[in-house]
């Protein structure tokens, strides 16, 4: 392999299609998913930028019955105390209702996520139903969060983990869709959170607003003020998104983090459409930008680079 020479370039967006992604970085490799709705598949390589080149695989099909058979949306592949983890939401067979969605978790134990045996370790045991759960680690105590349908709006909801799969205690609701920019597309939605760390140590949360079929699907930030994660007033909420509409692609939501391969820059994965009307389909494609931090440690987010527009690739990045 080659170093990354100066001015190296990739074009945005990375793949055709790719619905809720999601990039995971172990040991130099990244792991890459998306909505795939009937299975879950992962996608392996050393340059996050090159997933057309990456190593594919089929990893779990749903059972054609049960909790967990149907709509299979937003994966997530987590490093968990030596094993791999898997979430995703799903729904019931015989229903496509919010009242049946739930997040299920995975577990494998082999050091290679592509290959060994896959355990369905069952439905996440939340209060209320919702979907995109994911998981991070702050200060030794695993947290899982998700959003839950709450009534006719849904929100952000935290709470401690016993293991992987199991909520321990206390469910909290840390925040609800109560913003304008929140309200789009004729639904009151906060989803897909996702954990990001400050650089001092901050502990900040991003959010997809409004219904993903708006052009005005966006990202949105919280940020938790002291070490009590669990009280909803440790918590304020960005009066406008941290990611939008911009450069001709639209619908610029549900997020992961993940650093460069020389670990000095943070990145984003999102997705978006490259032009106004697309919908909440399969067209929706990732995309990746940078994370820069302001003198006081707060998140800004390079706004979307044009379909087709060279962008420097991340530090460190290796030729194939």
């Amino acid at each position: 392999m080659r170093s990354q020479t100066e001015g190296a370039t990739f074009i945005n967006p990375i793949l055709s299609s790719g619905p809720d992604p999601w990039v995971t970085q172990v040991g130099g490799v990244y792991y890459y998913t998306h909505t795939l709705g009937d299975r879950i598949g992962l996608w392996r390589t050393r340059d996050v930028t090159d997933l057309g080149h990456a190593e594919y695989r089929t990893i779990w099909t749903p059972p054609a019955q049960g909790p967990n058979a149907h709509a299979i949306w937003a994966p997530e592949l987590h490093r968990l105390n030596g094993k791999w983890y898997l979430y995703y939401s799903a729904t019931a067979s015989g229903f496509d209702d919010d009242a049946h969605r739930g997040v299920f978790v995975l577990e494998n134990e082999s050091t290679d996520p592509l290959q060994g045996e896959w355990i369905d370790r069952g439905r996440v045991n939340t209060a209320r139903a919702g979907i995109d759960g994911t998981v991070f680690e702050h200060l030794g105590t695993l947290y899982f969060a998700y959003s839950p349908y709450l009534g006719a709006v849904s929100g952000i909801a935290l709470a401690r983990l016993s293991d992987p799969w199991t909520i321990a205690g206390e469910e909290v609701v840390i925040g609800r869709a109560d913003r304008p920019f929140e309200n789009q597309g004729g639904r009151q939605i906060m989803e897909g959170p996702e954990f990001l760390a400050g650089p001092r140590g901050q502990v900040f949360l991003t959010y997809s607003a409004g219904a993903c079929w708006s052009d005005n699907y966006a990202l949105g930030l919280l940020r938790a003020e002291g070490s009590n994660l669990l009280s909803p007033t440790a918590w304020t909420k960005s009066p406008a998104p941290v990611l939008s509409s911009a450069n001709g692609v639209f619908a610029t939501g549900h997020n992961g983090f993940f650093r460069s391969p020389d670990g000095r820059e943070q990145w984003i994965v999102f997705h978006g459409n490259p032009a106004a009307n697309m919908g909440c389909t399969a067209r929706r494609a990732p995309y990746l930008s940078r994370v820069r931090w302001t003198a006081s440690g707060e998140p800004r987010i390079d706004r979307p680079s044009a379909p087709g527009i060279p962008v420097p690739k991340p530090g460190g990045t290796t030729r194939r």
